[in-house]
């Protein structure tokens, strides 16, 4: 339906009915709140997995999404209906939804999105999926960053860990990462497995014919490909003093393809999120040039 809309209303439709049917299709998609208390108990406060913490604040972030969309959604359709007045804030739903653009009050409460109407709901979709699973069967093996609303506490979380693990001081630690074609079937003994991020100005491939399965550097883009998959990567916490050394190309990694943003309250960026130190074969020159980065969501 949201996909339909975009072509007008077609078909006899009034704009009434067009943004009334994908109200309707988007509150039946939508799952119900997390509930707070069952993940109070199935992930309690700990001092060895800091992940629980990290779980929880996603899932409360979610909670402030979700019953913001379920209620403006259904204010809307007391609204198209006559039973209530079509306040100021409605009218804006209204009208986004209408042209499949994001509305602005979703979009305060919301993670950092360029995407459509149409693919935000898929995207927020398989964001809920993968917090349903690890709320009900435990932590994955694999996390794919661009679900965290909050990518900064996940990779302090897994530097936590490792931190109260080996009694370490936190800031005397950072990330080293590993790069794996095959999905993992395994939680690593140290750091967390990711995966979902986007090359945008190149991509990642072997250095030759005759190298070996786990040779893994960064390649020149496709022709017509701007954007291309990444592998999977381990954040492996190791301290300062002992990442591994090798010829790279510190890639920044966003959130969106705006490559920018603000500063929060925490200090962070709204946008950027930590460079990842890419193998690579040519200078770093050659990759600042082409504007090499990774890209958590695409506008796509």
């Amino acid at each position: 339906l949201l996909t339909q809309s975009q072509g007008g209303s077609g078909g006899g439709k009034s704009a009434e009915e067009v943004v009334g049917d994908i109200s309707n299709d988007i509150l039946s998609k939508l799952p119900n709140n997390f509930d707070m208390e069952v993940a109070a108990k199935r992930y309690p406060v700990v001092y060895n997995e800091s992940m629980n913490t990290v779980l929880r604040q996603e899932l409360q972030r979610f909670n402030n999404l979700l019953s913001k969309v379920r209620g403006s959604l259904q204010q809307l359709g007391k609204a198209l209906k006559g039973l209530v007045v079509m306040s100021a804030d409605l009218e804006s739903i209204f009208s986004a939804m209408f042209i499949n653009r994001l509305p602005d009050s979703w979009a305060k409460v919301s993670y950092p999105s360029l995407k459509p109407l149409s693919a935000y709901v898929t995207e927020l979709l398989e964001r809920l999926s993968f917090f349903t699973g690890w709320l009900e069967d435990g932590n994955p093996v694999c996390y794919p960053m661009p679900h965290f609303f909050f990518v900064q506490a996940f990779m302090t979380g897994a530097l936590q860990n490792f931190a109260r693990k080996y009694t370490l001081p936190i800031d005397t630690i950072e990330f080293d990462f590993d790069f794996f074609w095959e999905t993992p079937t395994e939680k690593p003994e140290d750091g967390v497995h990711t995966s979902g991020l986007f090359l945008e100005g190149a991509r990642m491939g072997k250095p030759g014919e005759n190298s070996s399965d786990t040779d893994i550097q960064l390649e020149e883009s496709q022709a017509k490909i701007l954007f291309s998959p990444m592998t999977y990567v381990q954040l492996k916490p190791v301290k300062s003093d002992q990442l591994s050394i090798y010829p790279h190309y510190e890639c920044p990694v966003y959130r969106t393809t705006a490559r920018r943003g603000t500063l929060s309250t925490t200090g962070h960026s709204t946008n950027f999120v930590m460079f990842i130190r890419l193998p690579t074969d040519r200078l770093s020159s050659h990759w600042v040039i082409r504007g090499v980065a990774l890209i958590n969501s695409l506008a796509t």
